[in-house]
């Protein structure tokens, strides 16, 4: 496989190198699902690596540059399985784009991946705080003094998406819960097509991978979004893919669920953050199942554990 560093461990893997060329030396249908936000079509700039994805000249590049990536999740993801990316909708400026408006993103990305052979399955619409969106950004259309000016040119703030597509064909292993995991009341604010309770600095921190060099911050996926997806749509001990893992947000909740996280990063800094955060994960996990008593290893989660019964699942070893 063509990568620049590597970490490996019982419940995790790190990759530091090109999402799509890592991509490329995983086996087909090997993977169970992934969630991941990707670079935005150059909204957020990370480093200025050719090879990153947040480089490109436009948007055709960047979709040009996104199908190849789509067309290796097609393959490694396991048939009937689901594949999750957070996107918003991308502020047209009329220095780079010639208009002030909105560009469809999250539309460019449904185009695509169905595009790419998978099926459109499902988006829920996150809530975020148009103040905070205002402050950050400046944006003309959510200035309040707009609204005396002249309201043609307000809009409302911009939330996140979470779209999820599924790869066509059966699902052999099926993904159930019992009433006591989903009882009715939190199935119906999983359902619900806005998700209005997502913590937005519920993040990992991120003040060790900043770079002075950084043209914009990182900005990680919010562990209650992650947590909320992994629940919904895998099985303990199931693999989960961040094609653009940063710090690691996604396999570190996937580890702490008892699932095994798989993440690529590109960039040093956030690609040895994420290992130290991994690895993090990986101690108050093996803490809470007392490996240093191993005596047998869980069929169902595959890893180590103390006793008779796997303190993850309850399944009998």
């Amino acid at each position: 496989m063509n990568v620049l560093d590597q970490s490996v461990s019982e419940r995790f893997t790190l990759y530091q190198g090109d999402c799509v060329e890592v991509l490329h030396g995983i086996p087909d249908n090997t993977i169970h699902y992934s969630i991941f936000s990707p670079p935005f079509a150059s909204l957020y700039t990370y480093s200025d690596s050719d090879r990153d994805m947040g480089n490109c000249k436009d948007d055709a590049e960047f979709q040009q540059h996104f199908s190849f990536l789509i067309a290796e999740l097609y393959r490694v993801i396991l048939a009937g399985r689901l594949v999750s990316v957070h996107c918003m909708n991308l502020p047209a400026m009329k220095s780079r784009d010639g208009f002030i408006g909105v560009k469809d993103f999250r539309g460019d990305i449904i185009r695509l991946f169905t595009e790419g052979g998978f099926i459109y399955h499902s988006e829920v619409c996150i809530w975020k705080n148009p103040v905070t969106e205002m402050q950050r950004t400046k944006a003309l259309g959510l200035l309040h003094k707009q609204i005396r000016k002249d309201s043609a040119m307000s809009r409302q703030g911009l939330p996140d998406y979470v779209v999820t597509f599924r790869k066509p064909g059966e699902n052999t292993a099926p993904i159930s819960h019992t009433m006591e995991q989903f009882p009715v009341d939190v199935w119906q604010r999983y359902a619900s097509p806005v998700w209005m309770d997502i913590r937005q600095s519920n993040t990992l921190q991120r003040k060790s991978a900043r770079d002075e060099k950084d043209e914009k911050h990182i900005c990680p996926l919010q562990l209650d979004l992650i947590e909320r997806c992994i629940d919904l749509w895998t099985n303990l001990g199931d693999i989960v893919l961040d094609p653009f893992c940063g710090i690691g947000s996604v396999p570190y909740q996937a580890v702490l669920m008892g699932r095994r996280g798989l993440g690529v990063e590109l960039k040093d800094t956030y690609y040895q953050q994420s290992v130290k955060n991994l690895q993090a994960a990986e101690q108050e996990v093996n803490g809470k199942i007392g490996l240093d008593q191993v005596r047998c290893r869980c069929p169902n989660c595959g890893v180590k554990v103390p006793g008779k019964v796997c303190s993850i699942c309850g399944t009998e070893v």
